[in-house]
């Protein structure tokens, strides 16, 4: 049985408790032994990262200490994946720059701000992450990302010429790196494209 660690908290907008809900459902459907935490000071746990498959942060703005930090970024470059979604991973530890390094982008910008109409589109629609996963629109929170070139983007959206990622993955180390900019509140992430979309993020990064 594969072994997920959720850590939730930060910025409350982004019902971050109820978004780790939603991803503990999903990854116990797939049959992962799942530990839930509202505590960053679980990744200091060294026993407990060290048996890990794949950590999912949700966790928006708010501040880690290097203690915290240190064992999360050796964790996943070590081998374990990473997932998350908007804000609890896209807009994380704003000081911390290895981290958004890890990550492969971060935000910067939501013109708009929440409630704005757009359309999703699907990239790569052969890759396993998307196969059979059509375009879509979402009515919430659009990302303007800053984005690692490394990164290899699976969906996109349109800020007038920009084509702009909304769903990449990458490698830290020998871990996987998985990220999608949708989730501003629970109600968008239980969207089924969106939720699809996090399934199988999640098991492509703890591959």
């Amino acid at each position: 049985m594969k072994k997920a660690l959720i850590v939730w908290g930060g910025w409350d907008g982004h019902q971050p408790d109820l978004v780790a809900d939603i991803f503990a459902g999903i990854l116990r459907e797939e049959d992962f032994e799942v530990t839930v935490s509202d505590s960053l000071d679980a990744f200091t746990d060294a026993e407990k990262m060290g048996v890990l498959d794949l950590i999912v942060p949700v966790w928006t703005m708010g501040t880690i200490t290097q203690e915290q930090l240190r064992p999360l970024l050796d964790t996943v470059h070590a081998g374990c994946g990473i997932a998350g979604c908007h804000g609890g991973m896209g807009d994380s530890f704003r000081n911390e720059v290895e981290f958004q390094y890890m990550v492969g982008g971060q935000w910067v910008a939501h013109p708009g701000n929440d409630g704005v109409l757009y359309e999703v589109n699907i990239k790569d629609p052969e890759n396993p992450l998307t196969k059979e996963i059509e375009d879509f629109k979402v009515k919430s929170e659009k990302y303007y990302m800053h984005i690692d070139p490394a990164v290899k983007v699976h969906a996109t959206t349109s800020f007038s010429d920009v084509k702009m990622p909304v769903v990449w993955t990458k490698k830290w180390g020998k871990g996987r790196v998985y990220y999608n900019s949708l989730g501003h509140q629970a109600d968008i992430v239980a969207m089924p494209p969106v939720k699809e979309l996090m399934r199988r993020g999640f098991l492509w990064a703890a591959k």
